[in-house]
């Protein structure tokens, strides 16, 4: 069973839903990404349709023995009541590899049949979308015909990194459920349990990366944050007025072979300079928050304008350097 860990709240509140008999048709399941949003959605979803279906082999909880109909039809991707929208593989016959920019309008016009008909196995079916945010406009729109007029018995459950940027008469028709970052010590349960064999100092070095997401600070395993960060707080704290470190980190991380740890660095550079900025005042405060536009900003481009890494490394070194008391 997946471990759940966190945002009891917004559990309960979709657990006081279900049990009340009267479940909206609609959740924004909304917060950041990489603590547990998609996951928990996936869990609902199978257990309101085995609550509808054969409610007699449940316990309380939220877990479905994998003995259940709905646990095995849900494993072999063939449950008749359940849908999942997410971006597909660019190529059908390589699907290990990229994935789509987003989630077609095919792919919401393909739920029309099921709507058509009624649910097969009891009186409910879910439909999941694996992230809203993800659906190209046109999608948007059709889905929205869905969410104002829904088929009977379909509850839709929406995940969403940035709800913000949906269209309002989305969020409007969806009851929110709000997931917040994980502490720490919830992070590194997590770590822990996916990486039985990291030590105590990976454990620590990822927890801080991750920011309260374990989904994120798993994107950094096997990657050595740790000294990725220890080269940040070098920069942090003498401002390498040589230009070593900076010159060492292109070299090091600008290689083809490198671009695993290369796109973590730029990844994990803005919030390395947010959280100093978090400790700030007055003018440091305004240089690091300078420091932390510009570096969102390189990061966020350097990847789909294919900048020259070692170059691109630089740069981001000398942003957090800026960081520095003794930076002129």
């Amino acid at each position: 069973m997946t471990m759940l860990l966190g945002n009891e709240s917004a559990r309960d509140a979709l657990a006081a839903a279900m049990a009340s008999g009267v479940l909206h048709h609609a959740w924004l399941i909304a917060g950041p990404e990489g603590v547990g949003k998609a996951s928990f959605a996936r869990m609902a979803a199978a257990r309101m349709l085995a609550e509808a279906a054969e409610p007699h082999r449940l316990s309380p909880g939220w877990e479905v023995p994998e003995t259940t109909q709905t646990a095995h039809l849900i494993a072999a991707g063939a449950h008749p009541d359940y849908r999942e929208l997410v971006r597909l593989p660019k190529d059908a016959a390589k699907p290990d590899e990229a994935l789509a920019r987003s989630i077609t309008i095919a792919q919401v016009r393909s739920l029309q049949p099921l709507f058509a008909t009624k649910p097969s196995l009891s009186q409910r079916r879910v439909v999941l979308i694996d992230s809203i945010d993800d659906l190209e406009r046109g999608g948007a729109n059709a889905l929205l015909k869905n969410l104002e007029e829904p088929p009977a018995g379909t509850i839709f459950l929406l995940v969403s990194h940035a709800p913000g940027q949906l269209l309002p008469t989305i969020r409007s028709r969806c009851r929110l459920l709000r997931f917040d970052p994980l502490a720490d010590a919830q992070v590194a349960t997590v770590l822990r349990d996916a990486l039985p064999q990291a030590n105590a100092s990976e454990i620590e070095s990822l927890v801080r990366a991750g920011e309260g997401s374990p989904g994120r600070a798993l994107g950094f395993a096997g990657l050595d944050i740790a000294a990725l960060e220890s080269d940040m707080a070098l920069l942090a704290e003498t401002g390498d007025p040589s230009n070593a470190v900076r010159a060492r980190l292109a070299k090091l991380l600008g290689a083809k072979a490198a671009q695993p740890r290369y796109e973590a660095f730029l990844e994990r550079a803005p919030g390395f300079i947010a959280a100093r900025a978090k400790t700030r005042s007055g003018e440091p405060l305004r240089i690091a928050l300078d420091a932390y536009g510009a570096a969102r900003e390189l990061g966020g481009a350097a990847i789909g304008l294919s900048l020259d890494a070692g170059a691109t490394v630089f740069e981001m070194a000398g942003l957090i350097a800026r960081l520095s008391s003794r930076t002129a």
